[in-house]
């Protein structure tokens, strides 16, 4: 068993170490929280009651480490550099002058089934990782750590209305790559 569970966690390291790095932006930190998860998952095997996959249970292992990294991280504080204004053209480009949005979103079909799909999360990631750092980096806190709006602000030194505008930006960004990259919109 202890053969199998070894193997399992080795094929499952690489997608670990993509999604902790997304979301630490440190390569060394995102392989020392896979490594914890791992650690934690060798060291008491006989907790994962197969319940849920074994990507399921190291995930939310992970998602913890992930959280604790975070929090002990020294305080940086980063100096977001503003992009051109490109990127800002291409946010108003997406609506009206009285602020609808000009397409409507496609049907997206069953979420459900979408989400159970591999090639989804790539391109997510993918996605994702097109986002600027620190616009990338809050949505995941938000998203997928599911921080509160203060939690996240106290993290990044953010107030929490350029959280929230970084947070709208983050979710038009995905939905449009999304549309072009997954959900086959031309």
């Amino acid at each position: 068993m202890t053969e199998v569970l070894h193997s399992e966690l080795e094929r499952l390291r690489p997608a670990l170490l993509r999604f902790a790095s997304l979301q630490l932006r440190n390569e060394a930190l995102a392989e020392d929280v896979v490594q914890e998860a791992l650690i934690a998952v060798l060291e008491k095997p006989a907790r994962f009651a197969g319940q849920s996959s074994l990507r399921t249970y190291v995930t939310g292992i992970m998602k913890h480490k992930i959280i604790d990294a975070l929090r002990s991280s020294a305080r940086e504080r980063q100096i977001e550099t503003l992009d051109d204004q490109s990127e800002d053209d291409a946010i108003a480009a997406l609506f009206t002058a009285d602020g609808h949005t000009r397409d409507m979103p496609r049907q997206w079909g069953d979420p459900e089934a979408t989400l159970q799909q591999k090639d989804f999360f790539r391109v997510m990631e993918l996605c994702l990782e097109k986002l600027p750092e620190k616009t990338a980096r809050i949505f995941l806190m938000r998203e997928w750590l599911e921080l509160d709006t203060d939690e996240i602000c106290k993290e990044l030194g953010i107030s929490a209305s350029n959280a929230w505008v970084m947070l709208y930006r983050a979710r038009v960004r995905l939905r449009e790559c999304l549309d072009l990259n997954w959900f086959g919109r031309a």
